[in-house]
């Protein structure tokens, strides 16, 4: 199953744990693991505690990482100056796995699936989420 979400780029955090939620409950596997996946090479999927203060702070991490005023050389080839996204994404990755339990997602009590897009511009992203069977 897939579902669409409309993002701001810049870093966005959303929270799509309800929707992926939604997901594995409607495919009633008990026992398994879901797949969460978007396919956007300046997007990432990773669980965090969806809370204002570490958004502040990841998003900080990330600036010093690979900040968006540097000269990178994917600019200089395409011009669109969004090299600092694809940088981004390639360490946060854009895959999760999550082991599912009684017919729910085994997440920690403070961690949510998020999906990051780093892009410089407003996107619609689209997330792929596979149920597997145990």
């Amino acid at each position: 199953m897939q579902f669409n979400i409309s993002t701001k780029g810049f870093t966005d955090i959303i929270d799509v744990t309800n929707k992926v939620s939604e997901i594995v409950k409607k495919s009633k596997v008990k026992e398994g693991i879901c797949l969460v996946f978007v396919a956007h090479s300046t997007c990432a999927i990773t669980t965090i505690e969806y809370e204002e203060g570490v958004i502040k702070d990841l998003k900080r991490a990330l600036e010093v990482v690979a900040p968006m005023n540097t000269n990178y050389e994917h600019c200089k080839k395409w011009g669109d100056c969004n090299g600092y996204a694809h940088i981004r994404a390639a360490l946060m990755k854009p895959c999760l796995t999550v082991p599912i339990e009684n017919g729910k997602l085994v997440l920690g009590q403070w961690q949510n699936i998020v999906l990051i897009d780093f892009d410089n511009r407003k996107r619609e992203r689209e997330v792929i989420v596979k149920v597997i069977k145990q």
